[in-house]
């Protein structure tokens, strides 16, 4: 059995299935995201039982999962491109849902590192086939939609696991928590394999002049290669990178900051806080797939230039969010960072997957993620706890208030990026309109942008 449906057509190109592939991904990005954010809930219980300091809640949280994440993720993604993706996938939900359930058996820093080394094992599996799966599904016009769908993930994935999480950590503890969201994985990736089709490669995309079918895929140092020397491509993964350096440091540490500083209740984080992230992330991350799909027909550099405004808006609220005199005022502050600080990744996304051939998007989608998790999520949380622990002798427990006011000029340096990345795409699209029709409809000119 298949997801269910005659495909009708509901935009150019594009079947209720494949909006329904979409949606069932973002599914599997939700239980992705929620055993990679639950330990930013439960990181006060577990830093109380297993007696670890800041820096070491910064390293599981954020640099244990992003190191081998990233290193992996690239191998894995290459060989997608080359492979069934929907089955990679599959694979990849249930060995990072096993490796979260035994989060719950960890005794010690190192055997909770472990574990977390296996949770970003199983993830550097998961995204970059999907990705490549939805642009297969959508036609480059729509894939800011498409891509904005399945990152829909991430919003619901921190709300279900703020919500959860808290609340089962309040009635049966974090151990329980652990094996209470980790089970799931193990139907959903079976559920994977039996409704969703892998999809022809390349079914919307040009192909070059005089050819009859897409170019197969170069060899995994060559795409990096390719990847490193696009200035467009760098600029938007290092833009990309600052975007979750901000996001992550302030995801991962809010729930800390709101129980330890603006001493709100572990019942009040379940309820009001994953709401809260849940609701303006989803809107957030939606509305920047929409945003760019519309205004990315006037410019393409709407693909930078809706982010960057986003972070602009963001900063004054974020930095009210860490001064608020009391937990209630400080998560209506955070409403406009949570909302707009989610903006950069589906534009992100689509720049990658409109900019290389069809057999190259698993391993390009990659190497962007690798860039967006080892400077983001590799070093946004160990920022923060690094500094939180280095001023406490001082400042007591005030020191993660006082850390987290220091992730304030990162802001400013993501804005520059993305400026930056806009300037790229714009002196690419110059590029692409002078080149011959023939050879600017084929994919991996500069930026191919919508077609």
């Amino acid at each position: 059995m298949r997801l269910s449906g005659k495909p009708s057509e509901t935009g150019p190109g594009v079947t209720t299935y494949g909006y329904a592939v979409a949606a069932m991904l973002a599914v599997v990005y939700t239980c992705n995201f929620l055993d990679r954010q639950l330990m930013s809930i439960l990181q006060e219980s577990i830093k109380a039982d297993l007696h670890l300091t800041d820096t070491q809640l910064g390293m599981v949280t954020g640099l244990a999962f992003a190191l081998i994440y990233t290193v992996v993720g690239i191998p894995i993604a290459w060989l997608a491109d080359r492979a069934h993706r929907v089955r990679i996938m599959a694979a990849a939900c249930a060995v990072w849902s096993l490796a979260s359930a035994a989060c719950g058996l960890a005794v010690s820093f190192p055997t909770l590192a472990l574990a977390r080394l296996g949770v970003g094992l199983g993830e550097a599996g998961g995204s970059p086939p999907a990705y490549s799966v939805i642009a297969d599904y959508f036609p480059p016009q729509k894939r800011g939609v498409g891509l904005a769908i399945y990152a829909l993930g991430v919003p619901i994935g921190t709300m279900f696991g703020s919500g959860a999480g808290a609340w089962i950590d309040k009635q049966y503890g974090w151990r329980t928590a652990f094996y209470a969201v980790g089970a799931p994985g193990l139907l959903l990736a079976l559920l994977v394999l039996v409704l969703v089709r892998e999809p022809p490669r390349g079914r919307f995309d040009a192909k070059a002049p005089g050819a009859s079918q897409h170019a197969a895929g170069l060899p995994l140092m060559r795409t990096i290669a390719l990847f490193f020397t696009s200035r467009t491509l760098l600029l938007t993964g290092l833009s990309s990178g600052l975007s979750a350096f901000v996001g992550y440091a302030m995801l991962n540490w809010s729930p800390s900051f709101l129980i330890r500083i603006k001493h709100m209740d572990r019942a009040d984080l379940a309820l009001y806080y994953s709401l809260l992230v849940g609701a303006t992330g989803a809107f957030g991350t939606f509305g920047s797939g929409w945003l760019v799909d519309r205004f990315a027909r006037l410019s393409s550099r709407a693909y930078a230039l809706v982010p960057m405004a986003a972070f602009v808006v963001s900063l004054p609220f974020y930095l009210l969010f860490v001064w608020a005199p009391s937990w209630p005022l400080a998560l209506a502050f955070l409403a406009a960072p949570a909302l707009l600080n989610n903006m950069y990744l589906a534009p992100a996304i689509t720049v990658v997957q409109n900019a290389v051939p069809p057999a190259q998007r698993g391993a390009s989608s990659a190497i962007l993620l690798f860039l967006l998790n080892l400077i983001g999520l590799g070093g946004g949380p160990v920022f923060i706890g690094k500094l939180s622990d280095m001023l406490a002798p001082a400042d007591g427990a005030l020191s993660l208030q006082l850390a987290l006011y220091a992730l304030a000029p990162f802001f400013g340096l993501t804005i520059l990026a993305h400026y930056a990345a806009s300037r790229s795409i714009a002196r690419d699209q110059a590029l692409l309109a002078a080149l011959p029709t023939a050879h600017a409809a084929a994919p991996g000119t500069p930026f191919s942008g919508p077609q």
